[in-house]
Parts: structure tokens; sequence; C-alpha cells
């Protein structure tokens, strides 16, 4: 219920009917949509309705994790300590093995962690940081952005080849003021959830209240 999509609208039909159809396939996806859509909630009903629903769903803020940390969140990292015992940091590209990976605003990773992604996709392996043993996974990379990946290609802050890997069946997720008709429904939907999680009688909204 969490991750359910709601809308009745023309748009979010056309972006369930696609769901039907895609989601059950081991493409990679390219999600497109500004900030706030709800990107994130398609990627994991994509994951839901794959073969891989079973296995882990694992998601990745790529604009939210700094420059000299995504690597080593990405790919992990192979290192000993002081006493010469081993600390090892899982990756999220191992944690996802075997399921899916949601790197959400991809369009703000930098060139050189493009680069070591294109490789994972290309081969399905890595090397952690610090390590000397390639990591074999099978992972689905479900990716999403709110830029014109085309434009950042443009100005050379995207690959080129990165963006034909990742945008192999692309989904676009429609702003809010494009389906208007499912305020009442979205209304709706979280007024239910709100007083179920605060243990509230059930409520209703006045036809002046969803105007």
């Amino acid at each position: 219920d969490r991750y359910q999509i709601v809308g009745e609208s023309v748009p979010m039909k056309a972006l369930r009917h696609q769901l039907a159809l895609m989601a059950g396939t081991n493409g990679r996806v390219l999600i497109y949509g500004e900030s706030g859509v709800g990107k994130e909630l398609v990627a994991h009903a994509i994951h839901a309705m794959s073969q891989r629903a079973s296995e882990a769903f694992v998601a990745v803020n790529c604009a939210a994790i700094p420059e000299d940390l995504i690597e080593i969140e990405l790919f992990g990292s192979r290192q000993s300590s002081a006493g010469g015992a081993r600390e090892d940091k899982i990756g999220k590209f191992e944690k996802a093995d075997g399921g899916s990976l949601f790197l959400d605003e991809v369009g703000d990773m930098s060139l050189k962690t493009q680069a070591k992604v294109l490789r994972v996709l290309d081969e399905g392996r890595f090397e952690p940081v610090g390590g000397a043993q390639p990591v074999q996974v099978d992972v689905r990379v479900i990716a999403s952005t709110n830029k014109n990946l085309e434009l950042e290609i443009e100005r050379g802050n995207f690959r080129e080849d990165l963006f034909y890997r990742l945008n192999v069946i692309p989904f676009y997720v429609p702003p809010l003021r494009d389906r208007r008709e499912d305020i009442p429904l979205l209304a709706d939907h979280f007024l239910k959830e709100f007083t179920t999680a605060y243990g509230r009688k059930p409520k209703e909204l006045t036809a002046d209240a969803y105007r």
C-alpha cells in the first residue's frame, strides 16, 4: 500500500499500462520527471512487478551523496584496519545483486563515477575501492532524472554512452498540474493513510474542501 500509484487520469492510466507491459522484462529503465512527481514510487512498482520482486530493491540518491563518498557507496571498499583485520563495506551494487538498483537523480553523478557505472553495466562486475578482486553482480538498474540528459550530454556533463545504456525503457511521470483530476483521489488516499497512522476515526472531505 505504501507504494500504491494513485490516479485515474489519462496520463496515469498510460503509465500503469506501460508498467504492465515493461516491468516484467529485464531491461534497464530511465524514469523522467520533475522533483517530487513520484519517480521512486514508479521504480518500486517496476521492481514489484518484475521477476526480481523477491530479491532486494536498493535505492541510492546520487544527488545527496558527496562526490568523495559515492564510489564507496556504490561499489564498497576493502581495507585493513591497524590490527590487520579486514574492514569491508558492501556497496549498493553488491547489496542489490539478484534484485534492482535504483539510481535516483543519476544526472547529478560526476563524470568519473559515470565511467565506473558504465563499466559495471557493460561487464557485470566491478572492483571495490581498495580491492583487487572483482565482484560479479546481476543487477537490474532503474535510474531517474529531473534533468534533460540530452542537453546535459551537449554541455559535457553526462556521458552519451551511459545515457544509451540506461535509456532502454523510458518512463515519464507527469506533474500533478497535468493531471488535476487526480487531486481528489490523492486527497482521499492521504486522508485515509494519516487517520489510520494516527489512530483517528475515518474522515471525509466536503465539496468545499475538494475545491
